[in-house]
């Protein structure tokens, strides 16, 4: 890597076009596995990655409970045998993972949303944490904790690398991170709005047009809270969610994930499925290359360091 940014793994979104991109601008990105429908197309995007930079990137696996089973164990080793040298892993337990990927070399950074489970994930050998805070796309965990007060205390208690994630998009936010200890940041929303995302250009064109309050917190009455961008889907999960006795049976078709692909992201439908996106929104204000947003964010953070060395001396 040339800078201290890392485009983590996003289901539909992270495929070969926008991890090579963020690749060739100097950063480190994660293709993510579950988005291939087999570990044979995985295998086979991890090669077509490799065809379009010569530079670094990894994989994220993430373990979550399914309707229908995942063979974990097929996806890893499409990884290990395709010569990825750095995974991201996420989600549940991910015990049996790293102690395979370690085995084989490969270096894991596993996403937390707590200081305890960043320490779980120390004692299992990883090789560095991503801190994920309350302003994050994705599940934010259920205490709330803000990465102003979660990315110190994590680097605080642990002996390894702290990678700063959720709300990060400009090279202020890259300056604060560093300055509260993490040796990179994480960005997912931001790159999103990049050129070379896999998405409809309505839904770029959405998240430049939103603010940091555009997102909504669904199936917090299901203890699996997520943070997603605010359309008329969302609303209505909330809606329904908070009716006495309610259970995820009840919002399971708005929330599928098919549908949140297909019609969001694919089609451009933007109220018509769920689809994930962090109070960062509020922080980006156009469409841009990746290597334009890296170069900007890396650029604005070194002159605001520059400035408080100024101020210092």
């Amino acid at each position: 890597m040339d800078h201290p940014i890392v485009c983590g793994g996003m289901t539909g979104v992270g495929t070969a076009e926008l991890i090579a991109a963020v690749a060739e601008a100097g950063a480190l990105g994660f293709l993510t596995a579950l988005t291939q429908p087999t570990p044979e197309a995985l295998a086979r995007e991890i090669a077509r990655c490799k065809e379009m930079t010569d530079k670094p990137f990894g994989v994220n696996l993430t373990i979550l409970p399914t309707l229908k089973p995942v063979p974990y164990a097929e996806y890893r080793a499409a990884i290990i045998e395709s010569g990825v040298t750095v995974v991201e892993t996420a989600g549940s337990n991910p015990a049996e993972h790293v102690a395979a990927f370690k085995s084989a070399g490969v270096r894991v950074i596993h996403k937390a949303v707590a200081v305890r489970h960043a320490l779980k994930a120390q004692r299992l050998g990883v090789d560095a944490v991503s801190i994920d805070g309350f302003e994050c796309a994705g599940h934010p965990g259920e205490e709330d904790i803000p990465g102003l007060v979660l990315v110190p205390a994590a680097v605080r208690r642990l002996d390894i690398p702290v990678i700063a994630s959720g709300g990060f998009a400009t090279g202020s936010g890259l300056a604060a991170a560093l300055s509260l200890g993490a040796c990179a940041i994480n960005m997912g929303t931001r790159f999103v709005a990049s050129t070379e995302a896999p998405v409809h250009p309505n839904v770029k064109a959405q998240i430049v047009a939103n603010d940091e309050r555009a997102t909504q917190l669904v199936f917090r009455e299901f203890g699996n809270t997520g943070r997603v961008a605010r359309n008329a889907i969302s609303e209505e999960i909330v809606t329904r969610s908070r009716r006495p006795g309610a259970v995820f049976e009840d919002v399971a078709e708005l929330a599928s994930g098919v549908r949140g692909r297909t019609r969001v992201l694919q089609e451009g439908h933007m109220d018509d499925g769920l689809w994930w996106a962090g109070q960062a929104q509020g922080l980006i204000e156009s469409v841009a290359t990746c290597d334009e947003i890296v170069s900007g964010i890396v650029g604005d953070a070194e002159k605001i360091i520059g400035r408080l060395a100024e101020l210092r001396g």
